[in-house]
């Protein structure tokens, strides 16, 4: 019996390369043990540190665990894989290349939870109102280039890659490809223009040249997508739109309805300052509907004698600028400015010619 335990115990540290069968089996459980640490430090703490998360008010660290749980996730199998090369007796080369792995391993996991980070930070900025929404994005976009160039960087020079070489073959790189990519510059420019002078943001409604007309939704770094009220994109180059006329109609504070209404000629004087005075407070009281615009009274006044008619202005201004909204209030208006008419007695006039016939008798002579 004690010949066959001897017999395993010879196979068991038989070894291939330097590394006994018994080495293999214990690197074998390490992995599965590091990957069963995985599942459950993904399954169990997450979730646990996840429900915690729920019963704050703020959706921020939610979003921040929901960003470090496959980052955080590979700190087992570096744990894992550093053991392995701790127990193997490795040499040379191959314990230098799999030193390094886990090195490179660690720091693609320090700068992979930086980069998953910085999303949530970003959008705190832009919920606070310190950034704005457009310039949030953009700002998080350089970030996560710039820790991935840095992460680039120190992982190649783990490995021993001199970095000064490729600098300079990208610099010479960069010229070539800066003269061949003068739009590409140009657009990259205007983006930053059009950002940091808050033209306009992610979800404004805004006109380009009195042409184009939708939703902005998204503003790159080459080119800016605005969704038509067909609900088809139309992606613009960024140098376009800074060289054009651009009304933002996000920025509105009220709508403005500004309609001028033509009454009989018939209508009498006293009829006529009923109509405008019913009108006036009308607009002046609904104050659920219209705006108070500080800058310009809202008025019915009769303005001037027409063709045909006798024409009123009417100017005010819509509380609500959602265009729905909008058009619900004109309507509103409409039957108003219909009903005050009818009642004092007048009607609406419409373009109307009178010709007179003068009958000729014929000269006898």
């Amino acid at each position: 019996m004690n010949g066959f335990f001897n017999l395993i115990l010879d196979v068991w540290n038989q070894d291939f390369l330097g590394i006994s069968i018994g080495n293999v089996v214990i690197s074998l459980i390490i992995i599965v043990s590091s990957l069963i640490l995985r599942a459950l430090i993904i399954s169990r703490v997450f979730k646990f540190l996840e429900n915690l998360a729920k019963e704050t008010e703020t959706e921020a660290d939610d979003i921040l665990l929901e960003t470090l749980e496959k980052p955080i996730g590979n700190v087992p199998l570096a744990l894992g894989l550093y053991l392995i090369i701790e127990l193997l007796p490795l040499s040379g080369i191959a314990d230098v290349f799999l030193t390094n792995s886990v090195k490179a391993l660690i720091a693609y996991t320090i700068f992979s939870v930086l980069t998953k980070a910085i999303g949530p930070i970003f959008e705190l900025l832009a919920i606070k109102s310190w950034v704005t929404a457009a310039l949030s994005m953009w700002l998080e976009r350089f970030t996560r280039v710039l820790i991935w160039i840095l992460a680039i960087a120190i992982i190649l020079d783990i490995f021993g890659v001199e970095i000064g070489p490729i600098i300079a073959g990208l610099g010479l790189f960069s010229v070539a490809v800066a003269l061949g990519a003068q739009d590409l510059f140009k657009n990259l420019i205007s983006g930053i223009l059009i950002i940091a002078e808050n033209r306009f943001q992610p979800g404004d409604r805004i006109e380009v040249d009195g042409k184009l007309h939708g939703i902005v939704e998204t503003i790159g770094f080459r080119s800016t997508m605005i969704r038509l009220f067909n609900t088809s994109p139309m992606i613009i180059p960024n140098k376009d739109l800074s060289d054009v006329n651009v009304t933002n109609h996000g920025e509105l504070r009220y709508r403005r309805i500004k309609w001028q209404i033509n009454l009989l000629y018939s209508t009498s004087v006293d009829q006529l300052k009923s109509i405008c005075d019913q009108i006036g407070v009308y607009i002046k009281n609904d104050k659920e509907g219209f705006a108070i615009n500080p800058g310009q009274e809202s008025f019915a006044k009769a303005v001037e004698f027409g063709a045909s008619s006798i024409d009123v202005e009417i100017l005010c201004y819509s509380a609500e600028r959602d265009y729905s909204h909008y058009t619900d209030l004109k309507q509103k208006l409409v039957h108003k400015v219909m009903e005050i008419v009818r009642e004092n007695g007048s009607d609406f006039a419409f373009p109307s010619r009178s010709v007179y016939v003068e009958s000729s008798h014929e000269i006898e002579s």
